[in-house]
């Protein structure tokens, strides 16, 4: 007879519960499993009646294991990491030479599909599939193995493998202003500024990055906002104003012409890009070698 039914808790409760346990924070668990905070204590509420105890004393707005609630979240821990383990390598022998990346849009568009060749020229038999997107990495639920996205992007558990380098300067076509010499950031000010807008902010924008100058945006400024950074960047190429632009994107851009400098001035960010691999993706030899491909790119531009 199956007893597993019976003395199973609420299996909807455990990674609340382990996430909590692990973090000793019920609002730290809810952003890494991008939930509310009321549905974090909710799960554990009915996860603390199913098994007639407390798993946490909730003191002065925070929250501390019981002794109960340490050695549960210890075994539950232990048991979700095996199984995803487990997982992992049943997924990995169907699709051994199989690696999948994830990677913003605007990323893999302009940086990394022009580098890609040379991975497939470096480990031909490693297949690797793109795919992309323009959220977090928090609201992706497909499955991957390593993931390419903004540092100041929510990344849930999966583990932060390595950060690269940026810089940030304005740009615009050269059909919108044509200019002997760099603008002055005074200067700026008269032109349409096109502005990128995420919830939750995640990129240098207009008014940060004008304040490392010791200027803030001109109150009446000409301004147009864009939801996607790709959708923006290409305004900027169809000359409708003055965009924030990255090196690692906006480079290919202005070597073709499309778009241009005006200004010499730039903000360097040592950590503007930071490489995840999933928290239950293992140690396979192609992770381990996109990885290690990766961060030479990466590094190799500075």
């Amino acid at each position: 007879m199956n007893t597993l039914g019976k003395t199973l808790p609420p299996l909807a409760s455990l990674l609340p519960f382990e996430a909590a346990a692990r973090l000793e924070s019920f609002s730290k668990a809810a952003d890494e499993l991008h939930i509310t905070q009321a549905a974090i204590s909710r799960q554990i509420r009915g996860l603390e009646d199913d098994l007639g105890i407390k798993l946490f004393q909730r003191r002065n707005r925070a929250v501390f294991l019981t002794p109960e609630g340490r050695e549960l979240g210890r075994v539950i821990s232990e048991a979700l990491r095996s199984i995803g383990e487990s997982a992992a390598r049943v997924r990995a022998a169907h699709t051994s030479n199989r690696v999948v990346l994830l990677c913003q849009l605007c990323e893999a568009f302009y940086w990394l599909m022009p580098r890609l060749s040379t991975f497939h020229q470096q480990y031909p038999q490693i297949e690797i599939q793109v795919v992309t997107t323009t959220r977090p990495l928090t609201e992706f639920n497909d499955p991957f193995d390593v993931a390419l996205q903004s540092t100041r992007r929510a990344s849930g558990a999966h583990p932060l493998i390595f950060t690269a380098s940026d810089e940030v300067f304005p740009v615009c076509s050269p059909l919108y202003l044509a200019v002997e010499q760099p603008l002055s950031l005074d200067g700026l000010q008269r032109h349409t500024f096109l502005h990128h807008s995420a919830p939750p902010p995640h990129l240098m924008e207009w008014d940060e990055w004008l304040q490392v100058f010791g200027q803030r945006l001109a109150v009446d400024a000409r301004s147009a906002t864009f939801d996607s950074y790709p959708l923006m960047l290409q305004a900027a190429v169809e000359g409708h104003g003055i965009a924030m632009g990255w090196r690692r994107t906006a480079s290919r851009l202005i070597e073709s012409g499309a778009l241009m400098r005006p200004c010499a001035e730039s903000v360097h960010l040592p950590e503007a890009i930071s490489v995840y691999r999933h928290q239950a993706a293992g140690k396979r030899d192609e992770v381990a070698a996109l990885l290690a491909w990766l961060e030479a790119q990466l590094q190799e531009e500075g």
